[in-house]
């Protein structure tokens, strides 16, 4: 899907078609580079205490967000040394994966169309996980909530950190352009 030359996400058709219209109204911006785009979306999933008894967890949790990112990702590792959590330098804790471009689109898409609904007893997602430069934090208890998963050869269900990067230079604009996305806030 992504390799064909003529192909354009959808989310990414919409806010060049109406999207960009939409923003430029309401904020009364004078230049179009000033309007707020999407920059980048990193996911991430920590294996913690299980990453500890086993190393093969991260390796397991790289396996799963490569799945789902439709990326490679690359697995993390502790920076520091703590003894109370018997964790050694240089040690697997988990993965991550940074997403640009057309994949960053099809990965919103996915998430807000089909993983959001598929969540237990869902009702919206809070509209106060701002940074206060226009980036948005939230976690997702499951990452089994993505079709790319196969829930039977699942080990364990990792939780996971999503921080969509917008270029927006106030929270407000950004809480737009992710509504003009559907996102779902509760607030």
């Amino acid at each position: 899907m992504l390799d064909d030359a003529t192909y354009t996400p959808r989310l990414k058709a919409l806010y060049k078609e109406t999207i960009r219209g939409t923003l430029k109204e309401e904020f009364g911006y004078k230049n179009e580079m000033m309007i707020p785009k999407l920059d980048k979306i990193v996911l991430n999933i920590g294996c913690g205490r299980a990453a500890v008894k086993d190393s093969k967890k991260a390796k397991s949790a790289q396996e799963d967000l490569s799945k789902i990112a439709g990326q490679k990702a690359v697995v993390t590792i502790a920076k520091n040394s703590i003894a109370g959590f018997r964790v050694r330098e240089g040690m697997p804790m988990g993965a991550k994966v940074t997403l640009r471009g057309d994949r960053m689109y099809e990965f919103l898409d996915r998430l807000i169309t089909i993983a959001m609904p598929r969540i237990r007893d869902f009702r919206g997602v809070s509209g106060n996980s701002f940074d206060g430069r226009g980036n948005y934090a939230m976690g997702l208890k499951e990452h089994i909530v993505f079709p790319e998963i196969d829930f039977d050869k699942i080990d364990e269900a990792w939780g996971m950190d999503i921080v969509i990067g917008t270029n927006a230079k106030t929270d407000a604009e950004a809480k737009a352009l992710l509504k003009a996305f559907n996102m779902p806030f509760n607030s």
